[in-house]
């Protein structure tokens, strides 16, 4: 199994059982992020029964990399014999029903980045169900039975790196999004094109713009990431604890 760790949510490494890293820096070619809260490592360990590689940070095209770069550890990810993926990041809360700290987990998303880790031939793939569905039900059952309070919806990613405008955000929620953020979509469709089963997962960081008080601030961000990382670690070891569970 592979996790994608966003921002602040790194320390979920600690939860991993007898874990190894290996830095991005040692792997040729594969571009590393200088983004806060993205360490840029590899970590090997055990979730539950599973076995996991946790990648630690990841790249944005905010950074002026494009959406090959950008999901190059996913590619990775699946030659290595990744044949399920989780992807996590800390998003904005659109929705009304979300809180600061509460994990959202993504029934869809939209692309609103403006391009595709496809481009560059007749690549037609379904995106019908790009996140899994069994494992969804799977998730919602073991959290609402460990009383963790787990929200769904759907993620809109957008290219970044400024936050959005209280009239974006509006718009956002016209078109359906419950949260917002600038990674995870472009890793999903990668992920899925390869034939790999996805789940994703938001942890809401901030209130969107227009949707709080206050500014938007990337150490805010880090801070509650870091606190509901172990939440997180609590859910997967759950799920992955189960006999049931196959990977």
């Amino acid at each position: 199994m592979g996790i994608v760790l966003g921002s602040g949510l790194g320390s979920f490494v600690d939860a991993l059982i007898d874990a190894e890293s290996l830095p991005y820096s040692e792997v040729p070619g594969l571009p590393q992020s200088a983004v806060p809260g993205h360490a840029g490592q590899f970590v090997y360990g055990a979730v539950g029964r599973v076995r996991a590689v946790a990648a630690q940070g990841r790249v944005h095209l905010y950074e002026g990399r494009d959406a090959s770069e950008v999901c190059a550890g996913i590619r990775l990810m699946a030659a290595m014999g990744v044949r399920s993926l989780i992807l996590t990041n800390a998003a904005g809360g659109i929705a009304a029903t979300l809180r600061v700290g509460q994990w959202m987990m993504l029934s869809d998303h939209l692309n609103l980045t403006g391009t595709s880790p496809l481009l560059g031939g007749p690549n037609f793939h379904d995106m019908t169900e790009v996140y899994s569905a069994p494992w969804r039900r799977r998730f919602l059952e073991i959290a609402a039975n460990a009383e963790i309070d787990l929200a769904e919806g759907v993620y809109a990613g957008l290219l970044g790196p400024q936050y959005e405008t209280p009239a974006e955000v509006r718009m956002l929620r016209g078109l359906g999004a419950d949260a917002v953020g600038m990674s995870t979509v472009l890793e999903a469709i990668q992920a899925r094109a390869l034939g790999l089963e996805v789940a994703g997962f938001s942890c809401i960081t901030n209130a969107a713009a227009g949707m709080g008080s206050g500014s938007l601030d990337h150490g805010e961000v880090l801070a509650v990431g870091q606190r509901a990382a172990a939440e997180m670690a609590e859910l997967l070891e759950l799920v992955f604890e189960a006999e049931e569970f196959s990977a």
